[in-house]
């Protein structure tokens, strides 16, 4: 302890880097942690399409590469996150045919491989 309160007295800087740094990490670390329990779940694979998804959604659920999902949904001119219920609606297309359509577009890529 005396080693730690001598540090902090003569590299103070050094100590608070050290300090956020470590913050960062475990930040990180966190968030992979809970993206790999949450991809790991079965039920999150091969998703059919909802109005709440973004194409980098739908290609990660679907093992895509984003450019693969974001040819088949069209250019995204949408501000902010683009979801299928916004990207339709941007479009003019009711929402359950355009994720119809995707859905059978995205069944096709995967079988195609």
């Amino acid at each position: 302890m005396r080693r730690l309160a001598r540090l902090w007295r003569q590299q103070k800087l050094a100590v608070i880097g050290f300090a956020i740094s470590l913050l960062v990490v475990g930040f990180f670390a966190v968030r992979i942690v809970i993206s790999a329990i949450y991809w790991s779940d079965p039920a999150h694979l091969m998703q059919q399409p909802e109005p709440w998804m973004t194409p980098g959604y739908i290609a990660r659920s679907w093992h895509l590469d984003r450019h693969e999902v974001t040819a088949l949904v069209g250019e995204i001119r949408v501000d902010g996150r683009p979801t299928l219920a916004r990207i339709a609606r941007e479009r003019g297309i009711p929402t359950d045919q355009f994720i119809d359509t995707l859905s059978q577009e995205l069944r096709a890529l995967q079988a195609g491989r």
